[in-house]
């Protein structure tokens, strides 16, 4: 994976979203200032699994179609050797949850201001919003660049 184990681990959430996109390149620059390493994780669950309705969802849709998702973002937005150094992380659960199991003993934790769900003009997604008041590190809120 290309990542050094034993120095700095900076964890950053993926979702698909220009935010978490623009939150993986901070990451990933970040990380090389402090020699330290990236984790990318996605996070994936059925709607409905906690308990309101959701539209009915892709019957092939699994974790090895997320691994593949996050393998493909990690390559479009990095490059094959950026990706390469990158360690992919899909872990099944809700995105909040699993931000903050992940960044347990890490430097850093890395979110987009905004992702895929939530209120097109929220300031800040609920999601990192949740994450920024519960983490147990430090973390940065990327707002994706502006060309």
């Amino acid at each position: 994976m290309g990542r050094d184990a034993s120095g700095p681990r900076v964890v950053v959430g993926v979702d698909g979203s220009p935010d978490s996109h623009a939150a993986l390149r901070w990451a990933v620059r970040y990380a090389g200032l402090v020699g330290g390493g990236v984790d990318a994780v996605a996070s994936w669950e059925l709607p409905g699994a906690y308990g309101w309705s959701a539209p009915a969802v892709d019957s092939d849709f699994d974790e090895e179609t997320a691994r593949q998702a996050l393998a493909q973002e990690l390559t479009d937005v990095l490059g094959a050797e950026g990706a390469a150094s990158v360690r992919a992380l899909v872990v099944r659960g809700n995105a909040v949850d699993v931000l903050l199991r992940a960044a347990e003993g890490a430097e850093v934790l890395v979110v987009g201001s905004r992702g895929r769900g939530g209120f097109a003009r929220a300031l800040l997604g609920s999601i990192s919003q949740h994450v920024a008041q519960h983490a147990s590190c430090p973390v940065v809120i990327v707002r994706p660049e502006v060309l």
